[in-house]
């Protein structure tokens, strides 16, 4: 698949996301079982401080233009400091999202160094420009599962899919971290890309199940206690 092609298939997944502090940039991961609650991924230092504060979030989806300003009240924030990832739940139909999402490499796998990926987001250079970039994988530091790119990010960046190309769609393999810059003698020389793997994503995919999981058994607990009721009516 050509880069402009996996452009045009991962924008609809992309947001902006601001806080009191600055902005960066998110996108849609994953849906629970009736699609009630969207999940959306980030870095952490992007909403870190707006979680710690109880502060208001703003997210701007530029596929639909919709904006959606968010309270501490009416949001859920998962922050994995770590690995500087976090997910934001929303609720399923308050923006206007693709109803299925793109695939994540499995929790598993380790793209391979050498492989070419791409990755998205809002630069300060163009804030409300979805931004195309591209590089190689130079490594994994399976210590502190990320990648190490051979590519640039810039502010506003932070929080973006970084993905490789499938035959048929995107296939998202991280999250912009940082932009890591080679300082030798005062100047700023090209540096390296890091993004963390999908390791925290997938550990709140398994917390948003057990989000449904818990919600059936409080219907079914209810339901069972309906039928009681019903049945003690009945008896009297």
């Amino acid at each position: 698949m050509p880069w402009h092609q996996a452009y045009d298939k991962i924008r609809p997944y992309v947001v902006r996301i601001e806080t009191m502090e600055g902005f960066g940039t998110g996108f849609l991961f994953a849906y629970n079982k009736d699609h009630s609650l969207a999940a959306l991924a980030t870095a952490s230092h992007v909403i870190e401080d707006a979680a710690d504060w109880k502060q208001p979030i703003k997210v701007w989806h530029p596929d639909s233009n919709a904006t959606l300003y968010l309270e501490e009240g009416n949001r859920v924030d998962w922050l994995d400091r770590a690995h500087d990832a976090a997910t934001i739940l929303i609720g399923g139909d308050d923006l206007k999202l693709p109803s299925e999402v793109l695939p994540l490499l499995q929790a598993d796998k380790v793209k391979k160094i050498g492989v070419e990926v791409g990755w998205v987001g809002f630069p300060r250079l163009a804030p409300k420009k979805i931004c195309f970039f591209s590089g190689t994988i130079s490594a994994h530091l399976a210590d502190e599962d990320s990648y190490l790119i051979d590519g640039v990010a810039i502010n506003g960046v932070s929080g973006g899919p970084v993905f490789s190309q499938k035959e048929a769609t995107p296939e998202i393999i991280g999250v912009v971290s940082a932009y890591m810059a080679n300082r030798r003698l005062g100047e700023s020389l090209p540096g390296l890309l890091q993004a963390q793997d999908l390791t925290a994503f997938h550990e709140h995919i398994q917390k948003v199940k057990s989000l449904d999981d818990a919600k059936q058994k409080k219907d079914e607990a209810q339901k069972q206690i309906q039928q009681k009721n019903q049945g003690s009516n009945s008896a009297a």
